[in-house]
């Protein structure tokens, strides 16, 4: 008889992939803050929004480390991370033509749902990567998908911030910052923090996205779902939101992880099953929940 550990084997056999990746180039931000783009072939080529990589920063530091992916395209991959500790400083001081050990694409992806179209995407901090992946995504697919993205920081964020050129009626004509990839792509987008910088919102991402929400028509709040990533107490208030509305939400976990591929069980959250609560591993039976699974802490 097959376990359930050797079906989960099965079925990401063939889709998880080890390669010495090349640093193609390192753009740095205030705040210690990297994007950075990796040429990385396999990897780029079977990942799908929500996966994540795991990456060794330097041969002085051994444990990898979990970055989400932010953009796959071709044979490179892109990350964007803040500098925690010494792996992520050393990883920081990688030069383009440096190699970089990659593992993945890893993880269960977003799934959007063609009959929720309007896709409501909050990230905040190194939660917006996700976001950015799933907007890039839903632009190429065939439908009527209309993504708003929210993005939050209360650090300078990870990009320079544009004037958007795309209106928001819903909002205050004065919150006009946004983010210049997704401006790019016809994405409206805006921008939140508690920081003051010019043009964004002052307050919460989910406050925000509370403004968005309460201006749709019942006929459209039908057809929205809800996807989020960022850090626990933000996910937690994003997954109350949604339930106000009576939205589906999808949220993308962030927790410490050792091996990153279902062994070592260190990434454990407690989630609802038909059969109750059990605990499951956030590399590979998420990192993308439904949010009404998640037992949230208190």
């Amino acid at each position: 008889m097959i376990t359930a550990v050797q079906r989960k084997a099965q079925e990401n056999r063939g889709t998880l992939f080890v390669e010495d990746g090349e640093v193609i180039a390192t753009e740095s931000f205030p705040g210690e803050q990297f994007v950075m783009r990796i040429r990385a072939p396999l990897c780029a080529q079977a990942a799908k929004p929500g996966n994540f990589v795991h990456i060794s920063c330097h041969e002085l530091r051994p444990m990898r480390r979990p970055m989400s992916i932010m953009r796959a395209k071709d044979d490179w991959i892109e990350i964007l991370f803040k500098i925690v500790g010494d792996g992520l400083h050393l990883l920081s001081k990688k030069q383009p033509g440096d190699s970089v050990n990659v593992l993945g694409p890893i993880g269960r992806p977003f799934s959007p749902s063609s009959e929720r179209p309007n896709i409501l995407l909050i990230g905040g901090g190194v939660g917006i990567p996700p976001m950015v992946f799933v907007a890039d995504d839903l632009r190429k697919r065939d439908g009527n998908w209309r993504p708003l993205a929210i993005l939050g920081s209360e650090i300078p964020f990870p990009f320079d911030l544009v004037t958007s050129t795309i209106a928001t009626p819903w909002l205050d004509a004065a919150i006009d910052k946004s983010m210049p990839l997704l401006e790019s792509w016809g994405i409206p987008t805006r921008l939140a923090t508690l920081a003051g910088f010019e043009g964004c919102y002052d307050g919460y991402v989910t406050e925000l996205a509370d403004q968005r929400l309460s201006a749709l028509s019942a006929a459209e709040l039908a057809g929205t779902e809800i996807f989020a990533c960022g850090p626990t107490p933000m996910l937690r208030a994003v997954a109350t939101l949604a339930a106000n509305y009576d939205l589906p939400c999808q949220v993308s976990l962030e927790e410490y992880m050792a091996c990153a591929v279902g062994g070592c069980a260190g990434c454990t959250v407690k989630i609802r099953t038909p059969d109750g609560p059990a605990m499951k591993r956030v590399c590979v039976d998420g990192p993308v929940f439904d949010a009404t699974t998640v037992v949230w802490e208190a």
